[in-house]
C-alpha cells in the first residue's frame, strides 16, 4: 500500500513546523544509566504542545561498538523501520539513503553549500568495504556490518552494489506546515522563490522521486507538496532523486499555505494540463514565447498525479497549460511532463541550453 501525505503526519505529535527542523525532544538518561547504552526517552506532544501518551523507543548502539553482524540488533531493526514506516521517520526525523552515488551527491552538495541543512548521523559500511573517497576525513560514525545485515537494510537481493547506507537528519530546509502557522512563515520556507514546482496527489515515489531531482538539476527554489503526495523521504522516492530530497528546499502544507505564498510573493500560478475542446477554461500551450513572457515573472508550476489529474481548485485557480503533442496522445507520464516543464520555464538567467 503506498503512503499517502496523511499517514506521515502522526495523529499526536509536536506542532509540524519544529518536528521537521529539530531533534525530536528527549527526555535525559538516568545519571546512573550505563554511558556505553544509548537509550533515549522520546515522548508524544499534542497539538497544544502538552504531553500525550508517553511512549519510549528505545534502541541500544553501544560507543565501543564498531560493527554489527546480527539482523536482530535493536539498532538495525531501527533503521528497518525509519526506512519503512513513514510516520517513525518523521517522528524521529531521520531516513536511511541508500547507495553510495546519493549518499556521494548529498555530501558534495553540503560541501559546497555556504549553509549547513544536512546532517549524517551514521555511515553504514559493508564489512571490508573500502572507505568511499572523500569520506575518509569524515567526522561522522562510521559502523561496519555483515553482508547479512547490509541486506537487510537495503531490501537488496545482492550487497554487491551497495557497499554503503548512511543514516540522515532530514534537512532544516524541510518543512510541514500547518493552516494555524502565520503567512509570513513563508519567507522562511523558501531562500529563492522564483521558481516553485508544486505537486498535488503524486503518490507515486518514482514519480516523485524524479520530479524532486529535476527539480534540482534545473536550478528551481523549491517543492511544495500538498495533501496526497507521498513521503519525499521513502525509501523509492530516495532512490529516484538520488538524494535530492536533502538539496532542495520541500515544504509539505495545504492550499491555505500556498495561497499565503503566491499572496506574500506575488506568484503566478500556472498549471499543467492536457489540451481538450471540452474544457470551460482555456488552455495555453507551452512553447519558448511563453517561457520568455514569463522569464521575470516569479510563478508556481502545479502538477496533480496521471491518474486523477488536478484538483477542483487548482483548474480554479491556475492558469493551464499543456504541451504540444501529437493527436493520438492526450498526455505523457507526470515525471516526463514535468521534465518538459521543468525545462523550459526554469530561470532564464540559469538556463541550462
Amino acid at each position: 500500500m503506498q503512503s499517502t501525505y496523511i499517514s506521515w503526519v502522526p495523529a499526536v505529535s509536536p506542532p509540524p513546523l519544529s518536528l521537521s527542523n529539530s531533534k525530536p525532544r528527549l527526555s535525559t538518561a538516568s545519571p546512573n544509566q550505563p554511558q556505553t547504552q544509548k537509550i533515549s526517552q522520546y515522548r508524544y506532544y499534542n497539538s497544544d504542545g502538552d504531553i500525550d501518551n508517553p511512549a519510549e523507543v528505545k534502541f541500544t548502539l553501544p560507543a565501543h561498538v564498531k560493527s554489527i553482524t546480527s539482523t536482530s540488533n535493536p539498532f538495525v531493526k531501527h533503521c528497518v523501520k525509519l526506512r519503512k514506516s513513514s510516520s517513525y521517520r518523521h517522528f524521529h526525523g531521520s531516513a536511511i539513503v541508500v547507495g553510495t552515488t546519493p549518499i556521494r551527491e548529498i555530501y558534495d552538495f553540503q560541501k559546497s553549500s555556504e549553509e549547513r541543512t544536512v546532517e549524517m548521523e551514521c555511515l553504514i559500511l559493508l564489512d571490508k568495504a573500502k572507505i568511499p573517497e572523500g569520506f575518509d576525513d569524515s567526522s561522522t560514525r562510521t559502523l561496519r556490518v555483515s553482508a547479512l545485515v547490509m541486506k537487510r537494510l537495503s531490501q537488496l537481493q545482492s550487497t554487491e552494489s551497495t557497499e554503503a547506507i548512511a543514516l540522515m537528519r532530514f534537512p532544516t530546509s524541510y518543512f510541514v506546515v500547518g493552516n494555524h502557522q502565520k503567512d509570513a512563515d513563508c519567507r522562511k520556507w523558501f531562500p529563492a522563490p522564483h521558481r516553485i514546482l508544486v505537486l498535488e496527489g503524486i503518490q507515486d515515489p518514482g514519480n516523485l522521486g524524479t520530479l524532486v531531482r529535476s527539480a534540482v538539476a534545473f536550478r528551481w527554489g523549491g517543492i511544495f507538496l500538498l495533501p496526497g503526495c507521498c513521503d519525499p523521504f521513502n525509501d523509492k522516492a530516495l532512490k529516484a532523486s538520488r538524494g535530492a530530497s536533502f538539496q532542495v528546499p520541500i515544504v509539505a502544507g495545504s492550499w491555505q499555505n500556498l495561497e499565503a505564498l503566491k499572496n506574500e510573493f506575488q506568484m503566478k500560478l500556472l498549471a499543467g494540463h492536457p489540451a481538450s475542446n471540452d474544457e470551460l477554461k482555456p488552455v495555453s500551450q507551452l512553447s519558448q514565447g511563453l517561457a520568455d513572457s514569463l522569464a521575470d515573472v516569479p510563478l508556481c508550476l502545479v502538477l496533480g498525479s496521471e491518474g486523477r489529474g488536478l484538483s477542483v481548485q487548482s483548474l480554479q485557480e491556475c492558469e493551464l497549460v499543456s504541451i504540444p503533442m501529437a493527436r493520438n496522445y492526450e498526455s505523457l507520464n507526470v515525471a516526463v511532463a514535468g521534465g518538459i516543464f521543468l525545462y523550459m520555464l526554469q530561470p532564464q538567467n540559469q538556463r541550462i541550453f
